[in-house]
């Protein structure tokens, strides 16, 4: 989209419009495997899957969710917009694992939060930036995530078939200038939150009641926390 900012991260992030969401075959289910549950300590996930404000505002309603953005200043959004360099727009998402897991992260992405079998868009954003891919922080989530799309194309869970990349290596991450940053909560009515990113809110809603929360947390009361 011409003139839109958005957050970047070395190579990642996404979103699309509900009406350009594919519909699932059958029920999304959750990974079969999934990491040891730990007793202390936050863990990050690293997502991208189309415009950043979708998937940002998607996880800021997540319960234990603890922050959902950026954290350095870099990468020029121009040059990354213009889809000639190999960063993606992606989201950083730090969550307690003793409150909601990696799968069940991934299981919200795969869902609501963008049509994984788009290849290098999502509904009106085109072009490799906004492509899907998962930057696992771990090991444990590459396996995870690497058995959890293969499960779900096993499963024929999507009609056609997921498009998702996993890095193979730990990437950098570059955040957006600061007025990208709750860009979704902030203007709810402008016309491509409206209808890009609303949709996907109210679906994680619908679909994820278990997790859901009413008060999204945002990048400024995290910052106030770290």
């Amino acid at each position: 989209m011409t003139n839109r900012p958005a957050l970047v991260l070395a190579f990642a992030i996404a979103l699309t419009p509900l009406s350009a969401h594919a519909e699932p075959a059958v029920t999304i289910p959750p990974p079969a495997a999934e990491a040891p549950a730990q007793s202390t300590g936050l863990e990050t996930a690293v997502l991208a899957g189309g415009c950043f404000w979708g998937i940002q505002a998607v996880y800021q309603h997540v319960k234990g969710v603890k922050y959902a953005g950026g954290a350095q200043k870099d990468a020029a959004y121009d040059a990354v917009s213009s889809g000639r360099t190999s960063h993606a727009e992606a989201v950083r998402v730090t969550f307690d694992p003793r409150e909601i897991s990696y799968g069940k992260i991934l299981q919200i992405f795969f869902s609501v939060a963008h049509d994984p079998t788009q290849l290098n868009r999502q509904g009106p954003d085109t072009g490799p930036q906004y492509r899907s891919e998962i930057f696992p922080q771990s090991e444990a989530q590459a396996r995870i995530a690497k058995d959890y799309i293969a499960q779900l194309d096993a499963a024929k869970a999507f009609k056609r078939p997921i498009a998702t990349k996993t890095q193979t290596m730990k990437v950098p991450f570059f955040a957006a200038e600061d007025y990208h940053q709750d860009y979704a909560i902030k203007h709810p009515y402008q016309p491509y939150i409206a209808i890009n990113d609303a949709p996907k809110v109210e679906s994680l809603k619908k679909t994820f009641p278990d997790v859901w929360r009413d008060q999204p947390v945002t990048v400024a009361e995290a910052a106030k926390t770290n």
